[in-house]
C-alpha cells in the first residue's frame, strides 16, 4: 500500500510538472518566442498557450531596468522570456559630446521605442538594450559633431529628428520601431555658459539702446510731421481768410458800386424831367461835397475858391429847379 500510494503521487507530481510545462499564459501586450529543440518554431499570442513539455522552451531575452539607490540611478541587465511590446522608453545617462567649434558639452538623451517583430529582436541581435543604449550614443556624438555650440543649443528639434531618422534605420534590422528621440539637458562648461550669459546681456543692452534710439528717431520725425502740418494747416488758413477778406471786398466794392449806379440812374431820370443836364448835376453835387468836407472842423478856417469854380457854381440854379416851389 505505502508503495502504492507514493508511486500514486510520483505519478500526480510529473503530471501537474507536465502540465505547468505544456500551459504558457502571455500577459496582454507581451509575447514568448518558443524554440523547439533549439530552433525557432513559433511567436505566443497574448492569453492561453499550449506547447510541448520539455521539446518547447521560450527563448531569453535582455531586458534593461533602472534601479534608485541613495539618489544614484543604476541600470542593471537582467533576462527574461516575456517580451514587452509596449512603447518603451531608455532614460541615457549623460554623456561628453564635442561639437565641431571644439568645445565639450554634457548631453543625455531620452529613446521612445517599441519592438514590432520579436523575432528579430531576439535572433538578430545578442543584447538588445545595450546594443540599442550603444548605437544612441555613437549617433549622438556623431549628430553633435557636425554642430557649433549656438546650433546645438537652439537646434534641438533638428538633432532629435535627424538621431530618430538615424536610429530608426539602425535599428530597423533588430526588429525594433524608434519613435522618438528627445535631448533633456544640454551642459555646457562653467566657462563657457558664463562667456555666453555676458554675451546674451550685451546683445540684449545693445538691442535696448537701437530700440531707444529708433523710438527717438521716430518720435522726432513725428514732432517735425506735427510742426510741417500745423505751419501748413495755418498757412492754408490764411490763404482761406485772405481769400474770404479779398471776395469780401470785392463784393462789397460791387454792391457799392451798383448802389452808386442805381442812384445815379435814379438822379439822371430826375434830372432829366427838369430838363437838366445829368452831368451838370453831379458834378456840381460832388462840388458841394468836396467843399463840405474842406471846411468841416475849424470855423475859422479861410478857404479859396478858384475861378474856374464859378462855372460849376452857376450849375446850382439848375438844381434850384429840380424841386418843385413851395
Amino acid at each position: 500500500m505505502a508503495l502504492t500510494l507514493i508511486l500514486s503521487i510520483v505519478i500526480v507530481a510529473l503530471a501537474v510538472a507536465v502540465i505547468a510545462a505544456s500551459v504558457k499564459v502571455v500577459p496582454q501586450s507581451e509575447t514568448k518566442v518558443i524554440e523547439r529543440l533549439g530552433r525557432f518554431h513559433s511567436v505566443l499570442n497574448p492569453g492561453l498557450n499550449l506547447i510541448l513539455p520539455f521539446i518547447d522552451r521560450p527563448k531569453l531575452i535582455y531586458t534593461r531596468h533602472e534601479v534608485v539607490q541613495g539618489g544614484y540611478k543604476h541600470v542593471t541587465m537582467t533576462t527574461t522570456s516575456n517580451i514587452d511590446l509596449r512603447e518603451q522608453v531608455y532614460d541615457f545617462p549623460s554623456q561628453q559630446v564635442i561639437t565641431r567649434d571644439n568645445v565639450t558639452t554634457e548631453i543625455n538623451a531620452l529613446l521612445y521605442f517599441q519592438i514590432v517583430d520579436p523575432k528579430k529582436a531576439v535572433y538578430q541581435i545578442d543584447n538588445l538594450p545595450n546594443a540599442i543604449e550603444k548605437l544612441t550614443q555613437t549617433s549622438l556624438r556623431n549628430v553633435i559633431g557636425e554642430l557649433e555650440l549656438d546650433e546645438t543649443l537652439t537646434s534641438r528639434d533638428t538633432i532629435n529628428s535627424k538621431l530618430q531618422v538615424i536610429l530608426d534605420d539602425a535599428t530597423n534590422k533588430w526588429g525594433v520601431k524608434v519613435n522618438r528621440v528627445e535631448l533633456q539637458d544640454i551642459k555646457p562648461p562653467e566657462t563657457v555658459r558664463i562667456a555666453m550669459e555676458k554675451q546674451m546681456q550685451a546683445e540684449r543692452n545693445r538691442r535696448a539702446e537701437i530700440l531707444n534710439a529708433e523710438g527717438e528717431k521716430q518720435s522726432a520725425i513725428l514732432i517735425s510731421e506735427g510742426e510741417k502740418q500745423s505751419a501748413i494747416n495755418r498757412a492754408e488758413a490764411a490763404r482761406q481768410a485772405e481769400i474770404l477778406r479779398a471776395e469780401g471786398e470785392a463784393k462789397a466794392k460791387i454792391l457799392q458800386a451798383e448802389a452808386e449806379a442805381e442812384a445815379i440812374r435814379n438822379v439822371a431820370e430826375a434830372v432829366r424831367a427838369t430838363a437838366t443836364d445829368p452831368a451838370t448835376y453831379l458834378l456840381a453835387t460832388k462840388y458841394i461835397e468836396t467843399l463840405q468836407s474842406m471846411t468841416a472842423g475849424d470855423k475859422t478856417k479861410t478857404v479859396y475858391m478858384p475861378f474856374e469854380a464859378s462855372s460849376v457854381l452857376a450849375s446850382l440854379g439848375a438844381i434850384k429847379n429840380m424841386f418843385p416851389q413851395q
